[in-house]
């Protein structure tokens, strides 16, 4: 459980140090003046002047790196300093009708880098066309399909990610949970809207992975305790509900719902019949899914009632549309988890496949194991996207902070209490967002090639997530090539580009 909750991805995406308050210059005890809020003392941000070219077109902008605290409620000790860096479009006539987009990514512990350095942002980590690592060093590059030309853009690290760090490092904990996490992220976005003077502004909140679940559950935390209405969502590799993702005793569902997601797997790296293998994957995949629905849902609803025929002929089939053994498959029980998928799909020759990126292969040191040792596809970006981003914000952006930059929080405990004998799901949170708020849009973006949140797992959340009729049209999904990360795919990068560009208008 913890491995998965680590990786992000996908955020997939969130620096806080320590200042007291602020301190009379003279050192006396000055009683604050009624009606006037005392001021928190805190560091100047760096703003930099820059320009790119997007569609054509060259663009002036300014990029502000910096921190805003999180106060207590007394309104002057600083619980936490959240760093963030913020693009805005210079020559905006009416920034009120300028949209503004808040992004993070996931984990949770990871920092917003990827969504940063990857799809939404003015300069990208330069990746090959695939996805794969170049040799280092490694090198950004502008980015021509940064959604900078339809949205301002403020990308958030939460506490105890990027620069972002609690005051004490033992109050730390005290972001670190889902609703904790959703709250203190949530003051960020109202203390910036309200400094920023973007209250009138069409406001966007991006997130991938569990930076998704975090959005969601900013659509219904912002308009119930700030009264503060979205216009869209931006869901990359979205997870609302756990329950289809944690493979575990007493749920067969995530055994449904990956299944097409290993058939795309042994599609790509071509371990499916010769009849399938010549199949476009989106004709194979609408097969797999409709054995995944139809067929085998109801064999493991079944159990043991089962007949045996039928039960050699659901493994029949497994090994048909995942590229496994008849025999691996019926000692597994007809259920595959995905860390066994990944690792016994190209055993034969000594390779694994990625979680994130199904079309990444890895070499464990142990080719018998049972299970994958570490993640191809996530070792192949960190690497690039770490480097250039730590150059990248002392050199272009003039921020310049010896303490590290923890693009994903290794020690990082994150309390599940309130979810304690049950499934995490926001789900029913954005549903309610929307009914309140039927001008709310949300972008759906998924992954063929993602193992970490499989496309088939939130098609089942938002076909179930209980929009009435009229507001179903309010969200609008996209399928890509790619993994968890789909944008370092270049096809899936223009495409999404476009996508993106229709769903802003």
């Amino acid at each position: 459980m913890k491995r998965w909750m680590f990786c992000v991805w996908v955020a997939l995406v969130f620096s806080v140090f320590a200042d007291g308050p602020a301190s009379n210059e003279s050192g006396g005890d000055k009683k604050k003046s009624p009606g006037k809020e005392e001021k928190v003392e805190e560091e100047k941000p760096s703003v930099t002047q820059h320009k790119v070219r997007i569609g054509g077109k060259e663009m002036a902008y300014t990029a502000t790196a910096g921190t805003l605290p999180l106060v207590a409620a007394n309104g002057k000790d600083v619980r936490a300093k959240v760093f963030y860096i913020a693009y805005t479009l210079d020559g905006v006539d009416e920034l009120s009708r300028r949209p503004v987009t808040f992004s993070f990514n996931g984990g949770p512990g990871s920092s917003s880098v990827w969504l940063h350095m990857g799809l939404f942002g003015p300069r990208r980590v330069k990746l090959n066309d695939d996805g794969s690592a170049p040799p280092p060093p490694y090198q950004i590059v502008d980015n021509e399909f940064s959604i900078l030309d339809k949205t301002d853009l403020v990308f958030i690290d939460p506490v105890s990610t990027g620069y972002s760090r609690a005051t004490e490092e033992k109050e730390a904990k005290e972001f670190h949970g889902v609703q904790e996490d959703i709250e203190s992220v949530g003051e960020f976005i109202r203390l910036y809207v309200t400094r920023h003077n973007r209250w009138g502004s069409p406001k966007y909140i991006g997130g991938e992975s569990y930076g998704t679940l975090r959005a969601a559950g900013l659509s219904g935390h912002l308009q119930n305790r700030h009264g503060m209405m979205l216009n869209g969502l931006v869901l990359v590799s979205s997870v609302l509900e756990f329950q289809t993702l944690r493979f575990g005793s007493g749920n067969d569902l995530p055994y449904v719902l990956f299944l097409p997601s290993y058939t795309a797997a042994a599609w790509y790296h071509k371990k499916l019949p010769q009849d399938l293998q010549r199949k476009p994957l989106a004709e194979v995949l609408k097969l797999s899914e409709h054995f995944a629905l139809d067929v085998y849902s109801v064999s493991l609803l079944k159990g043991a009632s089962l007949p045996v025929a039928e039960s050699r002929a659901i493994t029949k089939d497994l090994a048909r549309f995942t590229g496994l053994s008849e025999a691996y498959i019926a000692q597994a029980n007809n259920k595959i988890r995905q860390s066994r998928f990944s690792k016994e799909l190209l055993r034969a020759e000594r390779r694994t496949v990625g979680r994130m990126d199904s079309r990444f292969k890895g070499i464990d040191s142990d080719a018998a194991g049972e299970s994958m040792q570490w993640d191809p596809s996530l070792t192949a970006w960190m690497g690039p996207f770490t480097a250039t981003f730590k150059e990248y914000v002392r050199t272009e952006l003039g921020y310049e902070k010896d303490m590290p930059y923890e693009i994903i929080a290794r020690r990082l405990h994150w309390s599940y209490d309130a979810y304690e004998n049950k499934y995490v799901n926001v789900a029913s949170t954005l549903r309610e967002a929307m009914t309140h708020n039927p001008d709310l849009k949300v972008y759906v973006g998924s992954g063929y090639a993602d193992m970490a949140t499989p496309y088939m797992a939130s098609d089942y959340t938002f076909n179930r997530i209980g929009l009435e009729p009229h507001l179903r049209g309010n969200i609008q999904q996209f399928y890509y090539a790619g993994g968890h990360m789909m944008y370092v795919n270049q096809p899936d990068l223009v495409k999404m580009k476009k996508d993106l560009d229709g769903f802003y208008k």
